[in-house]
């Protein structure tokens, strides 16, 4: 007779979200599901693996049959019967191939053997291996099962796959249950019915007890934890209601039997980094899980360590001998895994199809007419025969496992799609670049020209869109629209930009050519009149160059402020050039004034050269040339384009040309604090508008007065 065995529950951790169905009987455990992405499993042999500190061994084999001396050599390697009651045990269970042994890998440091995926989803974990966690304190065993729902056994071979996920409940701490983030919420998901089945059994076999139930959400997509928890908490109380239940538990809620707490972990093939990471993160809730208020803090009935490994014989002899374990597979399971095969057997020709192959290969280099027409004929083909020959199927998982092929093919053609979209919008952007050039070249306005163009080819992308719409989905070419529609604007605003500043600098080249000559004319004249007509030049070339401007630009349709800001921009321009134009004539200015004192002193009227008789007034002479020399420094001493008075020329002809003035400021008492011209501003005249300073004035004086002193001096020496 087996000798009764109390099991004690700990918690139930569950990381996935997986519609597997959950026994409803108390153990000594934590259950954790998880889906992850990636293919795990462990080694097959039955003897013990060593890898520096990492240990595993066949604790049960496939057949069945427990390896006690296997066992004992391992408790014997990790030192277990030293622990008394610190240490924990840890499970996992789940579908085959969901990634356990991957999980279990990068959650504990062990070594279990993982699938390669490259050969394709099979068994790999064959019965129950166990490990140790490296790195965790108190010490903890990890043991790996075998995945359910496995096509290697078969459909009416399920029992094993109960057994096991019994005997993990009843000898864990905590049990990890690998489930799908996509199995949440539906009915039929995978391993259901076995969780129906354990927890139907838990209850008749083993002493009732608090167990936690911790569900780590695996692969989990962009739908956010508090929306799928609610889900999953509700499948769990689902499951636990439609369980039959021993008369003292008719009324018992979920609660007095388990805790429940959910994590979620994301796919470890599509989001490797940050799997990982939140791996780290679960991790660190192993770290003294016996504690009060750790994951296992909380468990009751725990079999010392030395007994462990008789414990665990026993267990598994009482879940063997029970034959309510026995029963036939759920055929919801052979549709499941037979939909999956058909489905991958046609993804698979559809893959190989020559025709779409084709596609696929044109595609790359250059558009493809009627690429959804034949498309979606190719994808329609291969659904129907998806449909032919799952027909008989649960229809439930048939339509599941249609839908998810479906999926699988649009995702393989979908950058195919892509493809020609990219090609449909090159092509238009390119014919629209030539067509829009000739349109402009033939001289039609800017802005209709634009219009049309862009209305043309606009239609002519949407008939290309239209073209290559695949029947069998739901993609929005909008944004590829808007992409097309902002090239075309983009390439209308920068052809845009070039032509008005094409225009602009051709009107500013005539400002610059028509007033560059013509005020440096004036300014070798330097008169009462010469500012006067610089303006008249100035306004009137300014309205030429705007008059001219405005014609030109009458196709661009240009706004108001536009027009406004550009006309005043040319004005500004025309003044620019001739305030310019003054300022490099006035670095000249001594040289100007020079000769223009020379070509007076030393001509008489008729520009003949003076011949000293000594009957000239020398002084009278060299006054009036003075004083034209001064009427062009005070000419160029400032810009006055606005009309503005000024004193300049009455300041300079009082501080150079009158003698009683120049007789105070030679004075030596007189201070240069009383100087007129000691200063770098002028009365009324902006600093903007200021050419040459008085102080530079009275320099460009003293320096004018010094190099024409030697031709007075000669002109006086010949009258004697």
């Amino acid at each position: 007779m087996a000798p009764s065995i109390e099991i004690s529950t700990s918690r139930i951790l569950i990381s996935a979200s997986s519609q597997q169905n959950m026994c409803s009987s108390p153990c000594r455990s934590h259950l954790v599901l998880g889906a992850c992405s990636s293919r795990g499993a462990a080694c097959g042999q039955l003897e013990l693996y060593k890898a520096g500190e990492r240990f595993s061994s066949q604790l049960i084999d496939g057949d069945g049959i427990f390896n006690d001396i296997g066992l004992e050599k391992f408790i014997k390697e990790v030192k277990l019967k030293e622990c008394g009651l610190s240490y924990a045990v840890v499970s996992i269970m789940g579908p085959q191939s969901s990634g356990k042994s991957t999980l279990l890998n990068h959650l504990f440091s062990t070594n279990f053997r993982e699938m390669d995926a490259y050969r394709g989803r099979s068994q790999t974990t064959k019965g129950i291996w166990m490990a140790k966690a490296a790195g965790i304190e108190p010490l903890t065993l990890v043991m790996d099962l075998e995945g359910t729902d496995g096509r290697e056994r078969g459909e009416d071979d399920t029992a094993f796959e109960k057994q096991s996920a019994l005997f993990a409940l009843a000898v864990s701490d905590i049990v990890l249950i690998n489930m799908w983030c996509h199995d949440i919420g539906r009915e039929q998901a995978a391993n259901k019915p076995l969780l129906k089945t354990v927890f139907q059994v838990m209850m008749r076999l083993f002493s009732p007890c608090k167990t936690t139930l911790m569900f780590v959400i695996r692969d989990k997509t962009r739908t956010p934890l508090e929306a799928l928890e609610p889900v999953l908490r509700e499948d769990v109380h689902k499951i636990w209601d439609s369980v039959p239940k021993p008369q003292e538990h008719k009324e018992t809620p979920l609660s007095e039997f388990f805790n429940v707490e959910i994590v979620a972990l994301s796919s470890y093939e599509e989001k490797e980094e940050q799997f990982k990471e939140q791996v780290a993160s679960l991790r660190a809730q192993f770290f003294h899980s016996i504690a009060p208020g750790g994951l296992a803090g909380d468990r009751q009935g725990v079999v010392p360590a030395s007994g462990f490994s008789f414990s665990a014989q026993q267990i598994w002899k009482v879940i063997k001998e029970n034959k309510d374990l026995d029963l036939p597979a759920h055929k919801i399971m052979v549709a499941t895994v037979r939909c999956e095969e058909i489905a991958d057997e046609k993804l698979h020709n559809f893959t190989k199809n020559e025709d779409w192959c084709q596609i696929e290969e044109a595609v790359q280099s250059e558009p493809f007419p009627g690429f959804g027409r034949k498309l979606s004929a190719i994808i329609e083909t291969c659904l129907a025969g998806y449909e032919s020959e799952a027909l008989y199927f649960d229809e439930r998982v048939r339509t599941s496992k249609g839908k998810q092929l479906e999926e699988k093919i649009l995702q393989l053609v979908m950058p195919a799609f892509q493809s020609v979209l990219g090609h449909l919008r090159s092509g238009t952007l390119e014919q629209f670049k030539e067509t829009f050039d000739k349109t402009l070249t033939g001289g039609e306005g800017f802005s209709s020209a634009a219009r049309d163009c862009t209305k043309s080819y606009m239609v002519q992308f949407d008939e290309g869109c239209a073209d290559a719409v695949i029947e069998q989905a739901n993609w929005d070419t909008s944004k590829m629209r808007e992409k097309i529609q902002r090239d075309i604007d983009a390439h209308i605003a920068a052809i845009r930009e070039a032509k008005l500043s094409e225009l602009t600098k051709a009107c500013e080249n005539k400002l610059n050519e028509a007033l560059s000559g013509t005020v440096e004319a004036l300014l070798d004249e330097a008169n009462d009149e010469t500012w006067p007509a610089i303006r008249r030049l100035l306004q009137h070339e300014s309205e030429s160059a705007v008059s001219e401007f405005s014609s030109c630009v009458s196709g661009f349709e240009l706004d108001e402020q536009t027009m406004e800001k550009m006309i005043a921009h040319l004005q500004s321009y025309a003044k620019c050039v001739v305030e310019a134009k003054i300022k490099q004539e006035a670095g000249r200015v001594l040289s100007r004034m020079k000769d223009r004192f020379e070509t007076l002193f030393s001509r008489d009227a008729d520009s003949m050269p003076r011949v000293w008789t000594g009957k000239e007034d020398i002084r009278a002479i060299t006054k009036t040339a003075r004083s034209a020399s001064l009427k062009l420094l005070s000419t160029m001493a400032a810009v006055r384009t606005d009309n503005e008075a000024d004193n300049i020329q009455r300041s300079l002809t009082l501080a150079f040309l009158d003698s009683k003035t120049n007789s105070t400021a030679t004075d030596q008492s007189i201070t240069s604090s009383a100087d007129p011209l000691a200063s770098s501003t002028w009365e009324e005249v902006p600093s903007a508008k200021t050419v040459i300073t008085p102080v530079q004035c009275k320099n460009i004086w003293r320096q004018f007065k010094t190099e024409t002193e030697y031709s007075v001096a000669q002109a006086m020496a010949a009258q004697v």
